[in-house]
């Protein structure tokens, strides 16, 4: 495969990596912490390149509807200001990144950084026309924002070494990847990327 070059109208997006989601968190993702490394490297490689880093987040208030004790599926987790909430700190995250916090009201829940939020506003100002989608987890933010990314028209590239998945049931992941695959989503290495404009 050709190795693919970044260029002006590309974006990286960072999907929730999160304390909470990382291992001891409220709401660990298995071995997520392997992927934080990887990704610095994307981010140095758009970084150099000038070009937007996004990092989405959960922000939800103390009574969120996702939370069991709310009727929800999940533990508390990413309650913000909390310390679960924060980025987490081995992700070099530019001084420039822009954040963007999704599932912010008690009643609406939001998987996708696209849903509720004005992402797909920022990377229309900024001519964004091609996203390269990392982060936690698979099998559900990463997911949903890459089919979101795909039915508002981006080119997507699914960086496939940087996820990490929850895994409910032990394949969610995989179908997770075969459905991005099938929708469209490119998926893609670090190794893919062409280091400089010489290759």
């Amino acid at each position: 495969m050709e190795k693919i070059k970044i260029d002006q109208g590309d974006a990286l997006i960072i999907v929730d990596v999160q304390n909470d989601f990382l291992p001891g968190g409220a709401l660990e993702v298995p071995n997520s912490d392997v992927i934080i490394p990887v990704l610095n490297r994307y981010i140095v490689l758009f970084s150099k390149a000038g070009l937007p880093v996004v990092a989405t987040r959960d922000w939800h208030p103390p009574d969120h509807c996702s939370f069991k004790n709310q009727g929800g599926l999940w533990p508390p987790h990413c309650v913000r200001g909390t310390k679960g909430a924060e980025f987490s700190p081995e992700l070099e995250l530019p001084e420039n990144t822009i954040i963007v916090s999704k599932a912010t009201s008690v009643e609406s829940d939001a998987y996708s950084g696209f849903e509720g939020t004005n992402l797909d506003e920022i990377l229309r100002e900024k001519g964004i026309e091609r996203l390269f989608i990392g982060g936690l987890a698979t099998d559900y933010c990463v997911l949903n924002t890459v089919k979101d990314a795909l039915k508002n028209g981006y080119k997507v590239f699914l960086l496939t070494d940087a996820i990490k998945a929850v895994n409910i049931k032990p394949d969610d992941g995989a179908k997770a990847e075969k459905e991005m695959i099938e929708g469209g989503a490119v998926p893609l290495k670090f190794e893919d990327i062409a280091q400089n404009l010489y290759e």
